[in-house]
Order: structure tokens, then sequence, then C-alpha cells
């Protein structure tokens, strides 16, 4: 029994390591690394600032991001955006306005727009929804220290375009293998240099891919790094709890004990 046991380990373990991992059999799931995995990773602002880009210049023209609010653009642990420039970036935009049943500026307070269009989904939580490499197919180690792989497959998806269409029923459809089933509605929407970035960062297909997928991941969770310094501090407090418990358990029966050694002799 406990040979089969370890043998189960290792081969669960060998599956969900290396370069590349199946999605569930859904697909190819490359191992991008992001600065923000594990229980000590922290959010580039760089990168989310670029992701931001990507998605407002791109992605915003199908896909709505309708659960993230402006102003959270200026939350501590994320895209580090000051009060003035998220209401500077607000103001880019118009939002439709129920009480005066009419268009309006956008304000801090606004959400991102809803998806423009009834077939692309909304992004504001793709990355929690999407399972790569681990989640619930992986151990719950992976989900410690990678998470449930939702950037690295966005990321993937948008990488892994084969350039091959294929028509179906007078629809086309784009070769993809990351996607689950290999044929995607979207065409790939992302090229190099599509997007120009202000500090010169690389603006290949990959980096801008990256760095949408770290944006995503945020918009998706903006409190994870209040969550992970949490969690750091209620370990430690159960650290201290523990070691206090265990020195007041052997004061107090400190005097029994010596009494029953007594007795004995």
């Amino acid at each position: 029994m406990f040979r089969k046991l370890v043998i189960s380990t290792i081969a669960a373990l060998s599956l969900s390591s290396g370069a590349g991992f199946a999605a569930g059999g859904a697909g190819y799931v490359e191992n991008y690394e992001f600065s923000f995995q594990g229980p000590f990773g922290l959010f580039d602002q760089d990168q989310l600032q670029r992701g931001l880009q990507v998605y407002t210049e791109v992605c915003a023209a199908c896909h709505g991001l309708q659960y993230v609010a402006y102003r959270n653009l200026s939350d501590e642990g994320g895209l580090g955006y000051t009060g003035e420039e998220v209401r500077a970036f607000a103001a880019q935009f118009e939002v439709y306005d129920a009480s005066i049943d009419d268009w309006r500026t956008a304000t801090p307070n606004d959400h991102f727009p809803q998806s423009g269009l009834e077939t692309a989904p909304d992004l504001s939580l793709m990355a929690k929804a999407r399972a790569g490499f681990s989640g619930p197919y992986g151990l719950g180690l992976n989900q410690l220290f990678k998470g449930i792989g939702g950037p690295e497959y966005i990321a993937s998806l948008l990488t892994h375009y084969t350039g091959e269409e294929v028509e179906q029923y007078g629809t086309y459809f784009y070769e993809n293998e990351s996607y689950p089933g290999g044929l995607i509605a979207m065409a790939p929407p992302l090229w190099d240099g599509a997007v120009e970035f202000a500090d010169g960062s690389p603006n290949d297909v990959e980096s801008m891919s990256k760095d949408v997928a770290a944006f995503l991941t945020w918009a998706a969770e903006p409190r994870m790094m209040a969550r992970k310094q949490m969690g750091f501090t209620a370990i430690i407090m159960l650290g201290i709890l523990s070691v206090m418990l265990y020195l007041t358990n052997k004061k107090l029966w400190a005097p029994v004990k010596a009494r029953a050694k007594a007795a004995a002799k």
C-alpha cells in the first residue's frame, strides 16, 4: 500500500512540472513565469500598466471589464496610479447614466464598459475562471505556489495560433493549440508592434500576451497582495500563539509531573 502511494505521488509530481502542460486535456498551456507567482510574489506595476494599455487599445474593442472600477487602478499593490491619473484615464471614456438617460464622461467610481459583442466574454474574471496546468487538474501545492494557471492559459491562447483557418457552415474559425477543441472564433488579436509602449518595452506578441495576462490576473483578484500579507500575518500570529500555548502547558503541568516523579521514587 505504501509503495503504491509513493509511486502515485512521484507520478503526480512529474506530471505537474515541465515547460508546458495539458489544460485538463483541453489544450496546450505554456508554463510562463510571472512575478506574482508563489506566496512571496508581487505584481510588477510596469507590467500591469503595459497590460492595461494592451487591453485598452486591443481587447476593449470587443471584450468588457465590467466588474472592475476605474478607482481600483489606484489600489495599493496594483498598478500604482495616483488619484489624479485615474481621473484623467477615466475621463477618456463615456458611460451611460440611467439617472439622466444619457451618456456622460466616466469618473473613477464608474466601471469599465461591458463587452461590445454578445459573443465576446467579459474578461473581469477570466484569469480565475480559466484553469491551466494546475487548479482542479493538479496538486494542492501547485495552487499554493503557481495558482490555477489562468494567466498562463491566457498568454498561451494569445501566442499559440497556428495561422490556419477553417470554414464551417460559412463561419471561419482559427486554429489554436491552447483553445479547447483547437478552433476558436476569435481571430489573432495581437501582432508584433500592435501596441507601442512609452518606456520602449518589448512589444512582440509573446511579451504583450504576458503583459495583458498579468493585468487580467490583477483584474480578477485586485486584492491578491493584501490577501497574501494577511496570510503571512496570520501564520506569524499562529506561530507565536503555538509557542505561548506550549510554554504555558509546560508551566502548568510542571508541578504535577514533579509530584508524580517524587511519588514514583
